[in-house]
């Protein structure tokens, strides 16, 4: 297998189901999603049955700390034994271009291997690969115990890289007419459709890869000094289970090698200035609120502070959305329908969520709030926000152009920053890699 050791990539070997095996019941989405809605993940299991499929290859988060955990591991990795000898998988070397429909929109990616050893997840790493968000470590044990120890993995991990110019993945996907299709097929439960190609000649993608990793590139893109550490990649979602990987490949490489295919983790690779790949904000929801939330503000950032009253939720989002220069706006949603926008001066962060996370998490420390949550979608912010005794906090957007400039300057963003689309859009499992 290739290796490009200056971009950290290895070429993969990638195992896909045999013709015969129906695409449709074989993708499931990522294990993270519809953690509270196990009416989703029993419509899964109605329409896989028995057939093969990576429902059984992967734990659902759902199940996660139920008493059936540890036969469920034990069953998976049966399961992927018996996929890999009874001919329900057959086996490619090469990078795989990856198209994704839904709702209204395309986005496409690259199927490569990243090297473990050039990832970081600390809040502060200086790798070629670098976490996005916060890494909770207490997150990380339960997921060791299903990589620890199995044959294949199933990635649902997407790593973003910043190629305003389309330069690495938009010239292959120009191309695909030419390039051999590997599937194309509905997704379960209006997940889209899934349409992979076999990427023939990988040596332009790499050379476009490392042209983004120049210094002089990197300087001038995010006004750094030449000699700063670059970063190539991104994590956009499925940190945790990357974050795993990293964890397993530490605890095996003394005893399996410095070659071993563990060493590295199959991902998909997306520019994040495709069209298709749409950034949602992630709001905040303070419970059973006993303190002032604007005293605390007022306190946090003083003189810095202004605080508007609107009426309204629809003027709240209409004016946090506006621009409003140098300021940060973020609305405020306080029970018995009273909202307001707060503005911040010269604030100590590139994001609003980076300014006000700081003063959520002292809150709760202090017992201002019996806890919080983490919302998408303006009407759900509101309606939660508006009841008594709550808190609700609106972020706007962040745009695609601040992520890595934030990420290399301030290091790891806070947990729940942004969500790369609706649940639906995550990645479903298709391609699968041995690992041991």
């Amino acid at each position: 297998m290739k290796k490009y050791d200056d971009i950290g990539v290895l070429v993969p070997e990638v195992y896909l189901p045999k013709p015969g095996v129906d695409p449709h019941q074989w993708a499931v989405i990522a294990v993270d999603q519809f953690t509270s809605e196990p009416e989703y993940w029993d419509q899964v299991e109605e329409i896989v049955g028995d057939a093969p499929s990576t429902l059984h290859l992967t734990l659902p988060e759902i199940y996660l700390g139920t008493p059936g955990e540890s036969e469920r591991i034990h069953d998976i990795r049966n399961n992927m034994r018996q996929y890999l000898r009874g001919g329900i998988l057959q086996k490619r070397e090469g990078v795989i271009l990856v198209e994704r429909r839904c709702h209204g929109r395309t986005r496409r990616g690259l199927m490569l291997c990243l090297d473990l050893e050039k990832y970081e997840y600390t809040v502060k790493a200086s790798s070629l690969i670098r976490a996005t968000e916060g890494t909770i470590v207490e997150r990380l044990p339960s997921r060791m115990r299903i990589r620890d120890g199995a044959a294949l993995e199933l990635p649902h991990v997407l790593v973003l890289i910043d190629d305003p110019e389309r330069t690495v993945i938009e010239p292959v996907a120009a191309a695909k007419s030419r390039l051999r299709q590997l599937y194309n097929f509905n997704l379960m439960l209006d997940g889209g459709i899934l349409a992979g190609y076999a990427v023939s000649d990988e040596a332009p993608v790499m050379e476009a890869l490392r042209n983004l990793l120049n210094p002089e590139t990197l300087a001038k893109k995010y006004g750094i000094l030449s000699n700063t550490p670059g970063m190539l990649y991104a994590v956009g979602d499925g940190n945790h289970s990357l974050a795993s990987a990293k964890a397993v490949w530490e605890k095996v490489k003394a005893q399996v090698g410095p070659d071993h295919p563990s060493r590295y983790a199959l991902v998909e690779v997306e520019n994040i200035h495709d069209e298709g790949l749409v950034f949602e904000p992630i709001h905040r929801v303070l419970f059973e609120v006993k303190r002032d939330f604007k005293a605390a503000m007022e306190q946090q950032f003083g003189e810095n502070l202004k605080w508007n009253p609107v009426v309204g939720g629809d003027a709240m989002v209409r004016l946090v959305h506006e621009d409003g220069g140098k300021k940060q706006k973020i609305g405020i949603v306080f029970g018995g329908d009273s909202f307001a926008v707060a503005e911040i001066s010269n604030p100590q962060s590139n994001l609003a969520v980076g300014t006000i996370q700081p003063v959520l998490d002292s809150f709760l420390k202090d017992g201002g709030a019996e806890k919080i949550d983490y919302i998408h979608g303006d009407e759900a912010i509101i309606r939660l926000g508006n009841q008594k005794g709550n808190v609700g906090i609106y972020l706007p957007k962040m745009q695609k152009s601040d992520l890595f400039k934030t990420v290399i300057l301030e290091g790891a963003l806070p947990r729940k920053t942004f969500s790369l689309g609706e649940p639906r859009e995550k990645r479903f499992y298709m391609e699968a890699r041995k690992i041991f």
